[in-house]
């Protein structure tokens, strides 16, 4: 197979969207239909097309509109769950963390450090109940039995190493700092679209710009965004994989949506960042402010957990109260603190947490969505809908598994076992064969052993070898592999989800006439 070219049962575009659309409207009854395509949604249509279903997913927007690609693109090992005695999230959470890193996605998921540093503001009681943390996170990688070649130990540092993995630390008071390990994906977006070819190439048919007027047990009366014609979608089992949203779908469903918002600075700002940054938030005993160097000349600052009242919109805004209190935590541990002229972006996501109690505070009050249990929860209505809500992007494969489970169950339908934990995601391999590939190591991060095709384009055709925006690493080649294989049809698609360009509006503005021109390149060139 040519270098430029990629699995044709996996690529996604246009074409096939089209001609997939028509197939499942047809009046013919899929097994599963999975309405919902962020990380959980897409992770169904992969479960159960791998165990041999027939399957149709679909979304109103593209894949990872919603949540998922809003996330501090951590695949956690579940330390946060221990301190609040969910030991069964904080082990399945260390559990997936391994399968993804060692087994399913090991080009997009990799060891990322973390130093807390421990500055005046860190006192000795914070700084031992943290260490003893980190060493619990230890033994939840060790019950893992992820290897620690894979996820180092956690270790103390003097005061010139945490200096030195923490250039902008202010140095006065520092005594030293602790370094610790989790997983870090790629992109949060890319792990959604990786999901969503897969699938595709077991055969599911993979359809964005669907949007979902009704659903009921047996299927979903449906309308293509892009004609406007509606049509039906009919099955046997159907799975609301849609979060924050699933309650307009189905009638019982109670979300407490909890915003998590995070900046986005130039590195620059921050200086070389060998590790990332767990900044302790003032009077509280589990929760931290991360520091999230990107590699493509970002930084992340985040995140908040603030509970959200009223309708949930497509894209939530960032308050303002957010990006201070951000700035504050941030700047209790610089040398010089951040100014807001210097936040060049921001974003939110809201967490679908299920609300399963109404008042849970000691006053009758609301819980705080902080308090608020990461457990998934797989729900059944009356009339058949398999829900699946809570949850986060770490655990997705799970989730999806046990909505498949029960869907299936509820159903009736037979199916083997999910064979998913042992499933490598396209573009998948060792790390020993990823590191042997002849292409750029970013592009093997972003694309695994597709790096090579990616790579090909630009050798081929020099004008694709530019990038589209001076000081990002992102070409033309990779907006244009987006067109052809990752379903990309608009230049939202390709500057908000294919790459992050999106995220600082100033960018987004300089690259939106190339997107249009690559755009307008691949629909010229189709058959």
């Amino acid at each position: 197979m040519s270098h430029t070219r990629a699995d044709a049962g996996s690529s996604l575009s246009a074409h096939r969207r089209s001609r997939e659309l028509a197939e499942a409207a047809d009046g013919r009854v899929a097994d599963v239909l999975v309405v919902g395509l962020g990380a959980t949604g897409a992770g169904a249509a992969l479960d159960a097309a791998a165990r041999g279903l027939d399957v149709v997913a679909v979304d109103a927007h593209d894949l990872a509109f919603g949540t998922s690609r809003w996330s501090s693109k951590l695949i956690h090992g579940g330390l946060r769950y221990l301190a609040s005695a969910q030991f069964d999230v904080a082990h399945e959470s260390a559990v997936e963390r391994g399968v993804l890193m060692t087994r399913t996605a090991p080009h997009l998921v990799a060891a990322q450090p973390f130093v807390l540093p421990l500055t005046p503001l860190v006192s000795r009681a914070q700084a031992s109940l943290a260490w003893a943390g980190f060493r619990a996170g230890d033994m939840l990688r060790l019950a893992a039995r992820t290897p620690r070649q894979v996820l180092p130990a956690p270790r103390r540092l003097s005061a010139t190493e945490a200096r030195h993995l923490a250039p902008s630390v202010r140095s006065a008071g520092l005594r030293g700092g602790l370094l610790s390990w989790d997983g870090k994906v790629t992109d949060d977006a890319r792990l959604v679209t990786a999901l969503a070819r897969t699938a595709a190439g077991r055969g599911a048919r993979v359809l964005t710009r669907v949007r979902v007027l009704e659903l009921t047990g047996t299927g979903a009366r449906i309308r293509d965004e892009l004609t406007g014609e509606e049509g039906e979608i009919r099955a046997r089992a159907v799975i609301n994989a849609t979060g924050v949203w699933a309650g307009e779908l189905v009638e019982g469903i109670r979300i407490r949506p909890s915003r998590g918002t995070h900046l986005v600075l130039r590195s620059e700002r921050l200086g070389t960042l060998p590790a990332g940054l767990h900044i302790p938030i003032p009077g509280e005993t589990n929760r931290f402010v991360l520091v999230l160097p990107q590699g493509d000349g970002r930084v992340y600052v985040g995140l908040t957990d603030e509970p959200v009242e009223g309708g949930i919109p497509d894209v939530p805004d960032v308050p303002e109260t957010d990006i201070g209190f951000l700035l504050d935590v941030l700047g209790s541990v610089l040398d010089t603190p951040v100014a807001r002229e210097e936040v060049v972006g921001a974003f939110a996501g809201l967490r679908p947490l299920l609300d399963a109690s109404g008042h849970d505070g000691q006053d009758g009050s609301p819980a705080r969505t902080s308090d608020i249990s990461r457990r998934h929860a797989v729900l059944t209505s009356p009339d058949g809908i398999t829900t699946i809500v809570g949850g986060k992007l770490t655990t997705y494969r799970r989730m999806a598994q046990d909505a498949v489970d029960a869907a299936g169950a509820a159903r009736g339908l037979p199916a083997p076992p999910s064979p998913t934990a042992a499933l490598p995601l396209i573009g998948a391999a060792a790390p020993a064969r990823l590191r042997t590939l002849s292409a750029p190591p970013r592009l093997v991060r972003r694309y695994g052993t597709e790096a090579e095709a990616v790579h090909a384009l630009a050798a081929e055709n020099p004008a694709l070898a530019e990038r589209v925006l001076p000081g990002h690493p992102v070409t033309r080649a990779e907006l244009l592999w987006a067109v052809r294989h990752e379903g990309a049809l608009d230049e939202s698609d390709l500057l908000d989800r294919r790459t992050r360009i999106g995220l600082v509006p100033e960018d987004r503005a300089e690259v939106l006439s190339v997107a249009r021109e690559v755009l307008a390149e691949a629909a010229s060139a189709r058959p």
